[in-house]
């Protein structure tokens, strides 16, 4: 069946009340035993068998990581080798379009505004972004290397915690926002994560096949099912990604303060940090072109310098070989990454549970 029959307001309206019962449920059974978050924060890898004295939550939640004996080897490898041969260009896009592209969607920007350290501690925030990019795409990364399945529970849990925190925290939440981290705002980021970034580079003039769509968009739905996103919604061909985006882009990309909060704060940080000055003077201009006139209003970006998008996309390429090397690969993109983060935080960041007090 084509998925363009369940690309409908009202289905759409039905997944922003449906969240992630496996992850919500072991989250409340966290926060009773406070020392499995720890536990779990220790991990490299999640252990081959979870014993049965743990909570029935806790076994059922890393026993759905354990037990994916299907892992689809050709997706797996052959989208970590597009990242390995055009992973300066994805984390290129990953800040200048797919980022900045979630925070024009209003309701999901709710989500993101509360989180304080998105607004207070930014770029460990971004880096901590970049570690999950990193481990998922590792070549080997859910078949010979299993710290894939780690990240992505983490993550997963992560967002329940979020769930929580603002259900029993943020009184200002309004109920037309929909549930927080809903369904659709997790296929909207997963979009964000893949269609988005090639639509970017098409924007630069890069030539991307069909096989390179395809490859990307299969990647993100295995990531997807590991983050607990319906795999009934992800699209299966590029016409059904171009009609899902659509969808959501008209039932939510407006202008909101916490958008607009979020925008500001991501220019700061990049004026800042970007190490390339042409990159790091031209900001939002930049901004301004891969998110177009509709998504730079709804954030608050304004710009009247033009860009050229092929001139660009040689910036990024140029920038990229000064960075890595002319011979990089996922290897030269990872240590240079790790060699950043040290220096920034002295420290390669680890994505972890938060560890809360008990009150």
């Amino acid at each position: 069946m084509s998925k363009l029959q369940l690309y409908k307001n009202i289905e759409f309206d039905r997944l922003r009340t449906i969240q992630d019962p496996l992850a919500d449920q072991l989250v409340s059974q966290l926060l009773l035993n406070p020392e499995l978050i720890q536990l779990i924060n220790s991990w490299e890898e999640i252990p081959e068998r979870i014993e049965t004295s743990f909570p029935k939550e806790f076994q059922d939640y890393f026993n759905f990581f354990l037990n994916q004996n299907q892992l689809q080897e050709e997706v797996l490898v052959q989208g970590q080798k597009l990242f390995d041969e055009k992973g300066d260009l994805y984390l290129a896009m990953l800040g200048f379009y797919s980022l900045p592209y979630t925070y024009s969607f209003g309701d999901g920007a709710e989500v993101l505004v509360r989180s304080k350290r998105i607004l207070n501690d930014i770029g460990r925030r971004l880096g901590e972004t970049g570690s999950f990019i990193l481990d998922i795409f590792e070549p080997g990364a859910f078949l010979t290397n299993k710290k894939a399945f780690l990240t992505c529970a983490k993550v997963r849990l992560i967002h329940a915690f979020s769930r929580y925190l603002i259900s029993k925290y943020a009184t200002d939440w309004n109920e037309e926002f929909g549930k927080p981290i809903n369904q659709e705002d997790l296929l909207g980021t997963n979009i964000s994560f893949s269609l988005i970034v090639i639509r970017g580079w098409k924007k630069m003039g890069f030539k991307v096949n069909s096989t390179e769509v395809n490859e990307l968009m299969s990647y993100w739905k295995w990531i997807g099912k590991m983050l607990g996103i319906h795999e009934s919604y992800w699209p299966e061909n590029a016409k059904e990604a171009f009609a899902l985006e659509k969808l959501m882009r008209k039932r939510h990309m407006k202008y909101s303060d916490a958008g607009n909060q979020l925008m500001r704060a991501l220019v700061k940080h990049y004026k800042s940090t970007i190490p390339d000055q042409l990159l790091a003077t031209q900001v939002e201009p930049i901004l301004n072109f891969f998110l177009g006139k509709e998504a730079s209003a709804a954030v608050g970006i304004q710009s009247s310098i033009p860009v050229n998008g092929e001139l660009l996309g040689l910036v990024f390429k140029f920038s990229g070989w000064k960075t890595y090397g002319a011979t990089k690969g996922y290897a030269q993109i990872a240590r240079q990454f790790d060699s950043n983060q040290k220096l920034l935080f002295g420290e390669r960041l680890k994505i972890n549970l938060p560890v809360l007090n008990r009150s």
